[in-house]
């Protein structure tokens, strides 16, 4: 690549195209940039063909033919170069100025999805060849009525010439570039509004349509068929706002909303995954999320979010708590009606929740009994007491309920009013238990 030469005292610019040549005893700058760009011009075609090839033959990308076909690339190049040899000579334009041939390459670029370096590279290639071809027509004119430039320090306009050179290709490539970004930032705004319009149909059910849940793939850049979750997470004041950066640090990807006071996700899992969410959830992100069941078509996300929404409901405000639905089955029964739950909890455990002094220590035993297989000798090891005391704690709530600790039914009412505990609205129902996990 030639390199610009050093810098050299400023001369003043010389006239632009219509203007007088400046007498001395040699040409100033602008008299030479516009005789060279005249001589330059009848061999446009010529010139654009050898650019065209050097950038082949420096590019794979080009060279691929993919997505820039070789007439694509001969088109632009002899446009820009038309522009910049007429704004490098100070010649009156013959079409659009040079600004808007740049911004037109940088926006086709963008839009072809070419890489910004490698539109660059072109460039640079682009205005090399340029500069090769104005030297040899400077050697090959030497001492000849065409030459220009004609005095002791020949070498001196050479170097010149080649800073006026990559001077025009610098304001060139900084125009294209400003061009290709802002037109990826648009191309980006109208992705992203596309993405979230499909995600919301698919939350909306409306996957089932077929030719949806294809844009809606091909949009999110996923496989229709993979498998997903949806998890729906409040918007905790003191959790982010979106879990998406903690998943992508551990390799799971994800999209999220801000949907009606919450976020909504889905979330693509690998085999053995979702436990590994679950955790992200609950000690990385702080949020407190209901999760759905898996499900394996993209048509499914609509069913799936009133499920996630569910498992939700059943989780204490500002928890920090991550439940999957399937974990959360009797609680997501139970929230659903509030009526039900609070009659499980009056009639399978009213006299404990009235026995004050008793309460925390008799449903802490209870849960703790239920939860591992109603073992007594189990229960008083993890509640550092003697089996004894645990048995005496379940014959107290027996009495106090006025049911047999021996009934399979009987713990079955008590497990479901445990779970349906803080559930419901009642102060006494809220009140703090120790140990409390909100699961039997």
């Amino acid at each position: 690549m030639a390199q610009k030469p050093a810098a050299r005292a400023p001369r003043p610019e010389g006239p632009r195209a219509g203007g007088p040549p400046s007498a001395g005893p040699r040409d100033d700058d602008g008299g030479l940039r516009r005789a060279l760009a005249l001589a330059l011009l009848p061999g446009i075609d010529e010139l654009t063909r050898r650019v065209v090839d050097d950038i082949h033959a420096h590019s794979g990308t080009y060279a691929s033919g993919s997505p820039v076909s070789r007439d694509d690339l001969r088109e632009i190049c002899r446009y820009n170069l038309l522009r910049a040899l007429e704004d490098f000579g100070g010649l009156p334009s013959g079409g659009d100025d040079f600004e808007h041939a740049a911004r037109e390459t940088g926006r086709r670029r963008a839009e072809q999805g070419v890489p910004l370096d490698t539109v660059l590279q072109a460039y640079r290639r682009g205005g090399r060849v340029m500069w090769q071809v104005m030297a040899e027509h400077l050697r090959a004119t030497r001492g000849t009525p065409q030459a220009v430039g004609q005095v002791a320090g020949d070498r001196d306009t050479e170097l010149d010439m080649a800073g006026a050179v990559w001077e025009t290709i610098d304001r060139y490539s900084l125009e294209m570039a400003e061009s290709y970004r802002l037109t990826q930032l648009e191309m980006q705004g109208r992705q992203d509004t596309r993405r979230v319009a499909l995600f919301e149909a698919l939350l909306d059910g409306r996957g089932d349509d077929p030719a949806v849940a294809a844009a809606a793939s091909a949009a999110l850049g996923v496989p229709v068929h993979d498998r997903y979750v949806i998890v729906v997470a409040a918007q905790d004041p003191a959790a982010p706002p979106n879990p998406a950066p903690v998943l992508d640090d551990h390799g799971i990807w994800s999209f999220w909303r801000p949907r009606s006071g919450r976020y909504a996700g889905i979330v693509r899992l690998a085999a053995g995954e979702s436990a590994v969410l679950l955790d992200l959830l609950r000690h990385r992100t702080g949020a407190t999320a209901g999760v759905s069941p898996e499900f394996d078509r993209l048509s499914q996300a609509g069913r799936a979010l009133r499920l996630a929404e569910q498992a939700l409901r059943t989780l204490p405000a500002g928890s920090g708590e991550a439940a999957a639905f399937d974990d959360r089955l009797a609680e997501a029964l139970l929230v659903g009606r509030p009526e039900i739950a609070e009659r499980i909890v009056t009639t399978q455990l009213g006299g404990v929740l009235d026995a004050a002094a008793e309460r925390e220590v008799l449903l802490t035993t209870l849960r703790v009994w239920l939860d591992h297989g109603c073992s007594a000798v189990r229960a008083a090891e993890l509640l550092y007491c003697h089996r004894n005391t645990v048995l005496n704690r379940i014959g107290r709530i027996a009495e106090l309920t006025g049911r047999s600790a021996e009934s399979g039914e009987v713990r079955l009412g008590w497990a479901l009013a445990l779970r349906a505990l803080p559930l419901i609205g009642s102060e006494d129902a809220r009140a703090p238990v120790e140990g409390d996990s909100g699961r039997a």
